[in-house]
C-alpha cells in the first residue's frame, strides 16, 4: 500500500505486537522480506518499506540522499502511530538504519545492521559505481542486473538463487541509477556511531563478497553493547541463503530488545 503523507511511501503491514520495520537491500524492493516477514508476524508488528524508485514508493523528478530515505521512514512511523521501532536494515536499507538512528534517535527503540558498513564509499567504489551507471545508462538494466547479482551471494550459492534475485530485482533504470548515486554519496558515519544508545546486532553472512567481516565487526565494535554475529554458509543477503539460521540470530535479539524497550516505557 501507499502512506497518504506529504511524500508517499510503498509499505506493508503484518502481524501485531511490538513493532519491527524491514528496510531492504538495494536493488530489490520490500518484496525481498516475504519469509521473514511471515515468520516475524507471528510475534510482531511488522512493516516493510520501500526505499524511493523502489516497488510503490515513487521515484520523484530528482535523486534523493540516503538521509532523504531515513526522513521519510521517520514521517511513515508518524503516519502510521508508531512512537518507536526496532529498525533492521540490510546493505542499503542499513545506511538508512544508521540515518534514521543518527537523525531521529527517540523513533528507536533497537537496530539490527546486516551486511552493511557504516564507512563512505572508497574512490575506487565511487569510480565502480559510476561505472555501472554508466552501463545503464548504455544498455539498460538487464545487463547490470545479469552481470551482478550473483554477487550478493555466497560462491558457493546454487544458480537457481540467482534466478530467484533476478525475479524480485528492480528493472527501471532511472530507480536504479538514482539508488546506485544515493549509495555512492552517502557520508561516513563512523565518527557517529558512539552516539547510538539502543541494543544493536550486527549481522553478516560469513560468505559476503560486498561487505568485509572487519567493517561490519568496527561497526559493532563502535556502538556500546552492540552484538556481532556470523551465518555460516551465505553471502551478502544472509536471510535469502540462510533463513532459518537468519531467524535464529534475529528472533532472540529482538525478543530481549523489544521487551526491555516495554519494561521501560512502564
Amino acid at each position: 500500500m501507499l502512506s497518504q503523507g506529504e511524500r508517499p511511501v510503498g509499505y506493508e503491514e503484518r502481524g501485531a505486537g511490538s513493532p519491527v520495520v524491514l528496510l531492504h537491500p538495494f536493488p530489490f524492493a520490500r518484496g525481498i522480506w516475504s519469509g521473514l516477514t511471515e515468520v516475524l508476524a507471528l510475534r510482531h508488528r511488522v512493516i516493510s518499506v520501500d526505499a524511493r524508485g523502489f516497488g510503490e514508493s515513487p521515484l520523484g523528478d530528482r535523486g534523493y540522499a540516503i538521509d532523504d530515505l531515513a526522513d521519510d521512514l521517520a514521517a511513515l512511523l508518524t503516519e502510521l502511530g508508531v512512537a518507536r521501532a526496532a529498525v533492521l536494515g540490510m546493505s542499503m536499507g542499513g545506511y538508512t538504519a544508521l540515518a534514521l538512528a543518527i537523525r531521529h534517535p527517540a523513533r528507536l527503540a533497537a537496530l539490527v545492521l546486516c551486511d552493511t558498513r557504516a564507512a563512505a564509499d572508497s574512490a575506487e567504489t565511487r569510480r565502480a559505481r559510476d561505472g555501472a551507471i554508466g552501463r545503464i545508462k548504455a544498455t539498460g538494466s538487464g545487463p547490470y542486473l545479469d552481470g551482478s547479482l550473483a554477487r550478493l551471494l555466497s560462491p558457493e550459492a546454487p544458480p537457481a538463487l540467482v534466478t530467484f534475485l533476478r525475479e524480485r530485482a528492480e528493472t527501471r533504470a532511472a530507480s536504479l541509477i538514482a539508488g546506485i548515486e544515493a549509495l555512492r554519496d552517502r557520508p561516513d558515519r563512523t565518527g557517529e556511531l558512539a552516539a547510538i544508545r539502543v541494543p544493536t546486532l550486527a549481522i553478516r553472512g560469513s560468505g559476503d563478497q560486498v561487505t568485509p567481516a572487519e567493517d561490519i565487526r568496527q561497526m559493532a565494535d563502535a556502538i556500546a553493547g552492540a552484538t556481532f554475529v556470523t551465518i555460516p554458509g551465505a553471502g551478502h543477503l544472509p536471510h535469502v541463503e540462510a533463513p532459518v539460521a537468519f531467524e535464529r540470530a534475529l528472533s532472540p535479539f529482538l525478543a530481549t530488545a523489544l521487551r526491555e524497550e516495554g519494561e521501560n516505557r512502564r
